[in-house]
């Protein structure tokens, strides 16, 4: 085969020249996926791909090899990818772009400990270094168990694959879980730093990928009238909410023995709080905005006594809308006897002096209400009010609602008098709805988190320090919960088991319903 010339710079003629939300095109490069038979990669990974070839965002010579167990020819691969991308790319598809995309698919089947199968990887690799012109650069996607790590981080080192010749970078995509406590977690990170030094890891959380969650940068840093109300003098306490109204489905064997606080909590939510209360960074670099970051994680403690400010459950039979459903003891493949939560909440609090006295109350669980994720900066009341009860009486807590999915957008909720004669103020909504404000789709969050590690940009990626930091906050209730009977049961449909509600009200507090 003769070797390609490939230009660093590449514009697809389907691209709007006008859109700038994704500007920046990766130079030449390929990636290996790991799992490429799994859910995430059919689901989520393998249309992220396609989309960002079909926005002009990836080279010309962009190479996916996917690598797994499964005898496939060439031709059974591509049929495979054409599927995922048929049936879930969010952009439309085009027989051009789809075949160019197409031309760079290769698979190679064999295990994880399987040495001959990693040396044709190898040889695989540095075929399409000559022939595709990607220059020795790539990434490495592990969309896989961690108990497989190890065996994969072992077998890229010995075969050469973690090792790039001058001018040329190999990195590593790792999806979560980022361990089961803080001790594993620390084992993860020895594992993977053994073969990728820190600066070539990007672990990936979705919801930091999300243009909502990325927002609430714009929001704080690039607003005056938000910052001077942003800390323990005006803000009673936030809420930071992740609802699904599913059940585990075909996922309770993977469920069991996880939970929802390690599942989502020390994550997603854990993320989401330390973007809602870190200082403004000198700048967005990646450096500085982990550095915020690192600095409230390390102030933040979870709130004892634990039977008190925790909450956890087990949803049971009830109505998904107008649909029964089962509880948890009835899902297949679930232990009856097991105490694994699918309800958590717990409440942090950050020693410093902004947050001072202002409790974070963090849930997640499924089958609730309905599926919304969601933070609200809930605010004091006022210290005079010249109005009487009666005047007052449907008036609450000014707030701030970001709205993560699905409806994404900014709420705020303050007091105006009701039209008429009498005095009478009540709780109105300004609503600001991404989907009437622009015109632009948002990218997905998977196209924005794989083209960023193609772009070495880590800003939207945790640090081993920040995950380690994140299951320090966690470790404490999990151990109070695996040493304190069993989660309570909740209905199905409904916002989780009573003492959820109780966390809140002994301070006359109550949970939003969103």
């Amino acid at each position: 085969m003769t070797e390609l010339n490939v230009e660093p710079q590449w514009t697809n003629p389907l691209r709007d020249p006008q859109d700038k939300r994704l500007p920046r095109i990766a130079g030449p490069s390929g990636m290996v996926l790991f799992g490429i038979t799994g859910d995430l990669a059919r689901k989520k990974l393998l249309p992220a791909f396609y989309d960002l070839a079909n926005r002009g965002l990836l080279p010309p010579g962009f190479s996916l090899v996917g690598y797994g167990r499964r005898d496939w020819s060439a031709e059974q691969f591509r049929d495979y990818v054409f599927q995922a991308v048929k049936e879930r790319a969010r952009t439309p598809f085009h027989d051009k772009v789809w075949e160019r995309f197409a031309d760079g698919l290769v698979f190679v089947s064999g295990n994880f400990d399987d040495d001959e199968a990693f040396d044709r990887l190898a040889e695989k690799v540095a075929d399409i270094d000559r022939t595709r012109g990607t220059s020795g650069n790539w990434a490495f996607y592990l969309s896989i168990p961690p108990g497989f790590f190890a065996d994969v981080c072992h077998q890229l080192q010995r075969s050469g694959l973690s090792h790039a010749d001058d001018n040329a970078w190999r990195r590593v995509i790792i999806e979560k879980p980022f361990g089961h406590d803080q001790k594993t977690a620390q084992h993860l990170n020895k594992v993977v730093n053994s073969v990728f030094p820190e600066e070539s890891v990007y672990r990936i959380d979705h919801y930091l990928g999300k243009e909502t969650v990325q927002n609430i940068l714009a929001l704080r840093f690039a607003n005056q009238l938000f910052e001077p109300l942003w800390n323990a003098r005006f803000i009673d306490h936030v809420q930071i909410t992740m609802a699904e109204d599913i059940g585990l489905g075909g996922r309770a064997g993977y469920y069991d023995g996880i939970g929802a606080a390690r599942d989502v909590i020390q994550n997603h939510l854990i993320q989401l709080l330390a973007l809602i209360a870190m200082e403004e960074p000198v700048s967005f670099s990646p450096a500085e905005l982990q550095a915020e970051k690192v600095k409230i994680l390390r102030a933040t403690r979870a709130v004892e006594p634990f039977e008190l400010t925790t909450a956890r459950g087990q949803y049971s039979a009830g109505w998904q809308g107008s649909e029964q459903v089962c509880g948890l003891r009835e899902e297949k493949g679930f232990d009856p006897a097991s105490t694994t939560e699918t309800f958590a909440a717990c409440t942090l609090e950050i020693s410093s002096r902004r947050w001072a006295g202002v409790p974070f109350y963090l849930r997640t669980g499924k089958r609730l209400g309905r599926r919304v994720t969601e933070i609200a900066v809930v605010f004091k009341r006022p210290p005079h009010q010249p109005f009487g009860p009666e005047e007052t009486s449907a008036l609450g807590n000014n707030a701030v609602v970001i709205r993560v999915q699905p409806d994404e957008g900014v709420l705020m909720r303050f007091g105006s008098k009701v039209p008429g004669s009498a005095m009478e103020v009540r709780d109105v909504n300004m609503d600001f709805s991404y989907a009437e404000a622009f015109t632009e789709q948002s990218p997905e969050a998977y196209e924005r988190l794989i083209l960023d590690a193609l772009l070495d940009e880590s800003s939207l990626f945790p640090t081993n320090e920040e995950v380690e930091l994140s299951w320090a906050i966690l470790d404490p209730i999990l151990h109070y919960w695996a040493e304190s009977g069993t989660p309570e049961d909740y209905p199905a449909g409904t916002w989780g088991p009573a003492t959820a509600d109780r966390m809140l009200s002994r301070s006359g507090r109550t949970w939003r319903r969103p």
